[in-house]
């Protein structure tokens, strides 16, 4: 295997170039459950490496993150999978409620796209992609002896639940343009996300090479240089080819298995065939029109199709070609805090906001089904801020205070009492 540059070998000149046009972004999501945590990090998709690693041209860090940033894959398709291993204890159906609760504020269907994210929470999944363009996706999640498909054609965008036979409709006014949600759903997405973390509380290297999906790939590792984040590592796999990435792992500081583990086990850079995006309601479906002002497919495409508008550029203007977009405030890997105050600097970045709810948040048989989930979850901690409950997974963990204040990141729960003492 050909020798790799670390951060240590290519000098300051490397890690100035790392840290130029790159936001320090915040690493946490907004705690109203521990369940929402999981939910903004659901587009993961496990891929097994092939046997053997490939002999490839010597890169640096900067040229593979460059790769990345440049690179302008329009059509593709193939089988992925998700895993995701937050630590949950057994949810016991809680997450067939929320996400019913979630279909119901959609308009009561099944198929509708944003109570499908909550089934994605714990274990592994099997989806198949596939795009053509800003215009064209479709999504599937392949369940057992049932199939969830969401589909965006044009100004159309689909979802249809094989097991309910119910189906939801909602209109993409925004057709021909950039389709960004909040919650990112390839690696690609995740590993733009990742990227925008590199600062100068990281280090960032060419961790060898590796076979995914049957595709030669380059390893980006990314690895936080702060103590008191739990985020251990994150490693990209991206295609030696097309600089698309193959795979996404984190892995937490507190050792063990991935959290997230993210990629693609077969895929073709080849143009899906027509046909793949057509949709018409099955025979006696009961098809649910989605609400004005609606965001059909929020939060499952994320940025499917990312920089693939019509004429070549991106929603920035800068297009496939140009960097990720690191001008988003609040928008940097696992995050979803508009309008939180950010403590912190890097890794150890904490979001923080008032919910104006004395008490904290219903916990035990008081708050019902999501109570005994919660409290399933919560420390109860004290300190100079007063008393509160700790949620924790593997990943995120959120304080939420007596008082109605929220101190939510990718730290550990000592980091958080400390945010919370120091506010006071």
């Amino acid at each position: 295997m050909a020798p790799y540059e670390s951060d240590d070998t290519t000098g300051t000149a490397q890690d100035d170039d790392l840290r130029t046009g790159r936001r320090k972004a915040a690493r946490y999501v907004v705690p109203v459950a521990v369940v929402g945590v999981a939910a903004v990090t659901i587009g993961l998709v496990p891929a097994l490496a092939d046997s053997g690693d490939p002999d490839l041209p010597k890169i640096t860090a900067q040229q593979l993150i460059d790769k990345i940033a440049k690179s302008d894959v329009q059509r593709l398709s193939g089988t992925v999978k998700i895993t995701t291993d937050l630590g949950l204890p057994n949810l016991g159906g809680l997450e067939s409620s929320l996400a019913s609760g979630a279909a119901g504020r959609g308009g009561g269907s099944s198929a509708d796209p944003k109570g499908k994210l909550t089934e994605l929470v714990s274990g592994t999944h099997t989806l198949r992609v596939a795009a053509d363009g800003p215009d064209r996706q479709k999504l599937s999640l392949l369940e057992s002896g049932a199939e969830y498909s969401l589909i965006h054609d044009g100004k159309d965008v689909w979802g249809y639940d094989s097991k309910s036979n119910e189906v939801y409709h909602g209109t993409a006014a925004d057709a021909g343009k950039e389709h960004r949600a909040e919650q990112p759903a390839t690696p690609k997405d995740f590993a733009d996300e990742a990227l925008k973390s590199v600062d100068d509380t990281t280090s960032v290297t060419v961790d060898g090479t590796a076979h995914v999906a049957g595709r030669d790939a380059y390893k980006l590792l990314i690895k936080p240089k702060q103590s008191g984040t739990t985020v251990g590592a994150i490693s990209i796999a991206v295609d030696a080819e097309t600089g698309q990435p193959l795979k996404f792992t984190l892995t937490p500081r507190s050792g063990g298995a991935a959290v997230l583990d993210a990629g693609f086990t077969q895929v073709s850079f080849d143009r899906p065939a027509a046909s793949t995006f057509d949709f018409t309601p099955p025979k006696g479906a009961k098809v649910t029109e989605g609400k004005a002002g609606d965001k059909a497919g929020h939060g499952m495409f994320g940025e499917f199709g990312h920089g693939w508008s019509s004429d070549g550029k991106g929603a920035d203007g800068k297009g496939a070609h140009g960097k990720p977009d690191l001008a988003r405030p609040g928008k940097g890997f696992g995050t979803g805090t508009q309008g939180a105050t950010v403590l912190g600097k890097g890794w150890t970045s904490i979001a923080t906001f008032d919910t104006g709810a004395k008490g904290g948040l219903p916990t035990g048989s008081s708050g019902g089904a999501l109570g005994g989930f919660l409290g399933s979850l919560g420390d109860h901690v004290s300190g100079k801020f007063g008393k509160g409950t700790v949620f924790s997974t593997r990943l995120v963990n959120a304080l939420i205070t007596d008082d109605g204040k929220v101190y939510a990141g990718a730290v550990t729960k000592d980091m958080l009492v400390k945010a919370a003492d120091a506010g006071k």
